[in-house]
């Protein structure tokens, strides 16, 4: 089974090394063994480690900045088949859900989600505060390696500079210029949360490498592995979460989603139970948001958008939608802005 994390902590110890950081030096300081890093079998570092290794790094480099200017260079080799499908997706907003979707297998330390407005689509990294908690080196480097990748590899599949019209997180001012270089904007808005927001008309930017036969192969493939992988967030999260980020290629049924969970149809249901939902209304309340998004994006006319969330009738889902909102999508559509 791929060990993606221990990927992550290799590329993480490689770019160190060629910032001239003693390798043996920064492992010993973070309580890494190398030797089992080296190895073949299941490598595993606490968060405590991980927080220490950034903290050593950027004591070692004397870049305060470290992981960000990680992220800037890291490449999607690293995510191995993860990074792959994410190559062979078709455009940049299906290479953004794919990479949503799979996020689980990469970190269980954040989560990545992907929304839609009129005239901008959002990445949204939220942080698991639970286990986040007391190493602030780990969510600080982690989260801004994380934003710059992405950014960044974009551009590897475009042959072209994504430019951000925003970007949100925590930062100190004699830091803010840096982050305007590696992030391309001057809009950098101080906040609590890590948000990316581009333009919308980029989301249907051809992706050159893409190669769908090959991502439908990659993605059974994956499939296996994700079952393998505890995922922090409850079940109805997760079914949310991976219902949303495969919603181009429809809603998939209860069956389905309890394979790609590791579950049995009975197993799932009774887990939803304990949680207090059912699986129909996590399907309804993914339907009701894509939904929102769909009508707020104003790219796709109501009808499209019906048969896009599974609706076969148009006036199925303007019932549907007027029993979420109150009002029928003409009518969401004819409000003010």
């Amino acid at each position: 089974m791929p060990d993606y994390k221990k990927n992550l902590i290799i590329s993480l110890i490689s770019y160190a090394a060629q910032k001239d950081i003693p390798v043996d030096r920064l492992c010993r300081q973070a309580g890494v063994d190398l030797d089992a890093l080296r190895g073949d079998k299941p490598f595993h570092l606490s968060i405590q480690q991980q927080n220490d290794l950034f903290e050593h790094t950027v004591r070692l480099s004397g870049d305060p900045l470290f992981g960000l200017h990680f992220g800037e260079r890291l490449q999607l080799a690293a995510l191995g088949i993860v990074g792959a499908v994410i190559r062979n997706s078709r455009t940049i907003g299906e290479a953004l859900e794919n990479c949503a979707a799979y996020s689980p297998i990469l970190t269980d330390l954040f989560h990545l989600t992907v929304s839609f407005g009129k005239d901008r689509f959002i990445l949204r990294l939220q942080p698991f505060m639970e286990k986040l908690q007391g190493y602030p080196a780990l969510k600080k480097h982690l989260l801004e390696l994380s934003m710059a990748f992405v950014l960044h590899e974009m551009d590897g599949l475009l042959l072209i500079k994504m430019r951000p019209f925003s970007v949100q997180m925590p930062y100190e001012e004699e830091e803010l210029k840096e982050y305007q270089r590696v992030f391309r904007t001057n809009n950098i808005i101080r906040s609590t949360e890590y948000v990316v927001e581009f333009e919308y008309s980029l989301l249907k930017e051809p992706i050159l490498t893409a190669n769908y036969e090959l991502q439908n192969v990659l993605i059974h493939r994956l499939a296996d592995i994700h079952r393998q992988f505890p995922d922090p967030t409850s079940v109805s999260s997760r079914l949310a979460q991976m219902m949303k980020g495969s919603s181009y290629l429809g809603l998939p049924d209860l069956r389905e989603m309890g394979a790609n969970l590791n579950m049995s149809v009975r197993t799932l249901q009774r887990k939803l139970k304990e949680e207090g939902v059912t699986y129909q209304q996590v399907a309804e309340s993914v339907r009701k948001s894509l939904a929102i998004d769909y009508l707020n994006a104003g790219r796709h006319p109501i009808k499209q958008i019906s048969f896009m969330l599974g609706y076969n009738d148009p006036g199925a889902f303007t019932r549907a939608f007027k029993k979420w909102t109150g009002q029928t999508p003409q009518d969401f559509l004819r409000q003010p802005a």
